[in-house]
């Protein structure tokens, strides 16, 4: 299990649960469910944001959220 702010670049995982519970609702909102995959797409050069596709579309996110993500890698 790892946070979705350490994937690399082109990389498939699946959504597995929050830590935040403040940040949950917002996320659940744009379509971060658990179970849902995502793709990590685009990093900012200078890391943060994190541009991924998430139930068909593209979303981004700050590191701050993208690490209160937890996922499972797929490859």
């Amino acid at each position: 299990m790892k946070r979705l702010s350490e994937i690399e670049t082109g990389t498939v995982a699946r959504i597995l649960s929050f830590e935040n519970n403040d940040l949950f609702l917002k996320l659940m909102e744009m379509g971060c469910v658990p179970g849902e995959l995502v793709k990590v797409e685009q990093v900012a050069p200078l890391g943060d944001p994190i541009s991924i596709i998430v139930a068909g579309y593209n979303l981004s996110l700050r590191l701050n959220e993208a690490d209160n993500i937890f996922v499972e890698e797929l490859g």
